[in-house]
């Protein structure tokens, strides 16, 4: 039974609208991860955003728990049901149906449509909800529903906001397989497995803790797909199921020996972890070292040392992908898609950390051998820093051995490091905006865009936001802040495109009334920031005129086009787009591939690209539904969203891409198109930079100057004859050079102790350290000190071999004499001084410091 499926046919046919499960990467800068069902509706829930028509929902949404504050990373293989991925059906009514229909349809889906025998069932109701325990009557016996507390059927979002109390429909698993002293209905126990839980928010809750009725209540309920399906299969556990099984047979195979449940959590890790990566690198997740890569990290990693305690010694994960695609693709088509560039970052990611793992492990057990209680914090820091531990990785393999690590230790190492590097990462890096968005759009819904075909417009202020987007009547000449037209021309920044700036002009004499810096979207209403030059109040009537930069920006966006799709073509399909930044002066785009790119790789792209500018294709723009825009072979990126209708822009037979950008007509218009740049940004993502159109003929300017400066200073008209010619006369100089050199090392003047030859003299140029080589190179037993006066400074150098004097020690003796310090090796050495009048002195007492040691 495909229970996912059911679940959503099931909802569809009780009026609700099916969404298709939102990105693991939240548009919410306070989440790490979408860790639960209702996240994509938040704001709806918060009031943020106007109710969707219909007002109910359903989808399958899938989540992720292994970071911040909800981290079920530490518990994924030790248990029956923690995973860091897993998917939540979830049925939601935005102050639509209330308690009667959601507890009707829950239990009506659990009986009727999974079959779940009513004698296994059981209802837990918060304590005051009479309500609830009233309707839930109904449909199972009263003896069977059972009140609880806060803290097991009460349900907020946060401090304050929407709450209320909820239900939970629980699974008897069997008192014959679960008879501790917690398995009761309400314990911690295995026994009562929580299957769904239905949030019943009726309430909205205030700084002083006061609960007030809302006057629309709402549904929010969730059911975990994993033990769901285990309930439907009879599995007591979830990695036991179809969903698990599977991979752990493909890891069987790998590792050459059976998988024993009560000796295999290396085995359930690998299983769950392969989810994760695959999921996120799917959705375009990279690895690095902060954020959300870095979890990405740590869940890998962690995979990776679980298999090398199965004995695997080579990359392993990678080669699970095709069986967990084959399990989940049929759903989640775009896995499919990803397969391969999925396999080649984990392989990447892999090999990486296979190279480094058998050392760390070594230094891991060295410590371990001298540890009673507390784990060594610094080197559980060297194990990271040098090794890449993750510490939770660390503390993984403590857990194992009933220790602990000096965390505290620890981040102050890794504090230090954070100030070195300045790179501390806080949230997902984006500022959370609130403003009066709900009531602009109950009041005045979404704003027209016209820019496509319009650089000018007549427009009506509909609304005047100050700098914190709070609502105001006017702003007055100097002030800055945002104002929302009824019909715009200015392009809100998306899809990598930066907003449109211009100006906002009076509609009678023509003054300009404000600067527009820059313009975004805020709930997909299109803002612009403005800086006012006069008064600018609701409801003005003025012309608004985008900044002729708009030309060159689509110049660049359509270069990003040609780009991606040159990409493809010469480096092959697996290149997808990880990022882009289009603006007037310059691209960048970001893609996966596991290589810097060779510089014939790099010259044939931008050789592609500019034979299809040559060519001169015409553009074309279509307006069509998503399947049909698919069916045409348009490129959509992964998390951007799409409505029905979508916007398909082509410049021939291999560029064509979903895209909300502004364009060029035909590709002539691109004018020439330059790579300035190409680099890595993370482990299997590279990056472009490049320039066309105004900004290609500045740069090609800037070069034709320069070239014709090296031809006037070379005085030559072949700037390459003369470079060849320079190249000539510093060799003949350095050899030169040489010569004078060996000869100023025959002036040094020499003198006995015992066997050794000892030389401390002053030398009037050349390279001092050469000479002492040379003198080590000359004699079997030398020791020797050189002083080299330089302007108004002193360079000391010494060496010594086969003698008992220590070069570093000996320089430290005499370099204060010329006011200066330094020190070095045994065998060399060196420093500076400031006082070179006293470099006589200096030579006596370095000699008398080897007569001394020796």
């Amino acid at each position: 039974m495909d229970i996912r499926q059911a679940f959503l046919d099931y909802f569809a046919s009780k009026g609700h609208t099916i969404y298709e499960s939102s990105p693991l990467v939240p548009d919410d800068p306070t989440l790490l991860f979408t860790n639960a069902g209702m996240v994509p509706f938040k704001n709806i829930f918060t009031g943020e955003v106007p109710v969707p028509n219909p007002p109910r929902a359903a989808s399958c949404q899938t989540c992720i728990r292994a970071g911040g504050k909800h981290n079920d990373l530490e518990n994924v293989g030790h248990t029956a049901r923690h995973h860091t991925f897993f998917e939540m059906l979830g049925n939601f009514s935005f102050g639509d149906y209330f308690k009667e229909d959601a507890i009707a349809y829950a239990w009506e889906f659990v009986t009727d449509i999974l079959g779940l025998p009513v004698d296994k069932l059981w209802v837990t109701v918060h304590e005051s909800d009479d309500e609830a325990e009233a309707i839930w009557a109904k449909h199972i016996a009263r003896e069977r529903i059972l009140r609880m507390g806060d803290k097991d059927n009460f349900w907020q979002m946060g401090d304050t906001g929407p709450c209320g109390p909820c239900s939970e429909i629980f699974f008897d698993q069997g008192e014959e397989h679960f008879s501790g002293p917690e398995d009761y209905l309400g314990g911690d126990g295995d026994r009562f497995l929580e299957i769904w839980n239905l949030v019943f928010m009726q309430y909205e809750r205030d700084k002083e803790g006061n609960l007030t009725p809302l006057p629309k209540p709402s549904i929010d309920t969730g059911m975990g797909l994993e033990r769901v399906v285990a309930v439907k299969e009879g599995k007591r556990s979830n990695y036991d199921t179809e969903l698990f099984m599977p991979i752990i047979r493909a890891v069987e195979e790998l590792v050459g020996r059976p998988y024993i449940y009560e000796s295999g959590a290396s085995y359930r890790v690998i299983a769950d972890h392969l989810r994760s990566t695959t999921f996120l690198l799917a959705q375009g997740v990279n690895f690095s070292n902060e954020g959300r890569g870095y979890v990405l990290r740590r869940i890998l990693r962690r995979a990776v040392r679980h298999g090398y305690m199965l004995g695997l010694r080579e990359p392993f994960m990678f080669r699970l992908v095709d069986t967990l695609v084959t399990i989940m693709g049929g759903h989640y088509t775009y896995l499919n898609e990803k397969r391969e560039r999925v396999r080649q970052m984990m392989q990447l990611e892999e090999e990486r950390f296979f190279a480094t793992i058998a050392a760390g492990i070594e230094l891991f057990e060295k410590e371990l051998a001298n540890t009673e209680r507390l784990f060594s914090g610094a080197v559980a820091f060297k194990l990271y820093d040098t090794y890449g531990f993750p510490l939770d990785l660390t503390q993984d393999m403590l857990k194992e051995k009933g220790l602990d690590v000096d965390t505290a230790e620890f981040e102050r190492l890794m504090q230090e490091q954070r100030e070195r590097a300045k790179a501390a990462w806080k949230g997902s890096g984006d500022t959370r905006v609130e403003g009066d968005f709900k009531a602009l759009l109950d009041e005045f819904g979404h704003n027209t865009f016209v820019g496509y075909d319009n650089l000018k417009a007549e427009s009506r202020v509909l609304a005047v936001l100050n700098d914190g987007f709070a609502r105001v009547k006017c702003l007055e000449p100097g002030e800055k802040g945002w104002v929302m037209l009824d019909i715009t021309p200015f392009y809100a920044e998306s899809g990598g495109q930066t907003g449109d700036a211009g100006m906002i002009r009076n509609m009678e004499d023509g003054a300009t009334v404000a600067d527009v810096v820059d313009t975004k979207k805020f709930f997909e209403i299109n803002l612009s920031e403005i800086e006012a030059k006069t008064k600018i109040c609701e409801n003005d009537l003025v012309e608004t005129v985008v900044d002729t930069a708009r030309h060159e920006i689509a110049k660049h966006h359509s270069a990003t086009h040609l780009l991606h799709s040159a990409l493809r073509e010469i480096l092959g399909d697996h290149v997808t787009q990880a990022g882009s930044l289009v603006e007037a002066d310059r691209l960048r785009f970001d893609f996966s591939h596991p290589k810097a790119m060779s510089a014939e790789e790099i010259a044939a792209v931008e050789a592609w690209v500019n034979e299809k500018i040559e060519r001169g294709i015409e553009g074309e723009v279509e307006e069509m539904d998503i399947e049909s825009a698919k069916a045409k072979g348009a490129m959509a990126l992964f998390g951007e969203k799409y409505g029905d209708r979508v916007r398909v822009v082509t410049f021939g037979e291999k560029s064509i891409e979903l895209c909300g950008g502004t364009h060029v007509r035909n590709t002539a218009e691109i004018g020439m198109f330059l790579i300035t740049k190409e680099s890595g940004v993370s482990a299997g993502v590279r990056r472009i930079e490049a320039v066309c159109g105004h900004a290609a003929y500045e740069q090609v300017r800037e070069v034709r100057g320069t070239l014709a400066h090296i031809t006037t200073e070379l005085k030559a008209k072949d700037p390459l004859q003369g470079i060849a010619k320079l190249q000539e006369q510093v060799r003949q100089l350095k050899n030169e050079l040489k010569e004078a050199q060996k000869a100023k090392t025959s002036d040094v003047k020499s003198e006995k102790i015992g066997d050794i030859t000892v030389v401390v003299d002053e030398v009037e140029g050349g390279d001092i350290k050469a000479m002492i080589d040379d003198l080590k190179n000359a004699h079997e037993k030398v020791a020797v000190m050189l002083f080299q006066k330089r302007g108004e400074k002193v360079l000391i150098a010494a060496g010594q071999k086969n003698t008992s004097v220590k070069a570093g020690a000996w320089v430290k003796a005499i370099a204060p004499i010329l006011g200066g310090g330094g020190g070095g090796r045994d065998d060399f050495a060196q420093a500076g001084g400031k006082e070179p009048s006293k470099i006589a002195e200096a030579k006596i007492r370095a000699m008398e410091y080897l007569k001394e040691t020796l």
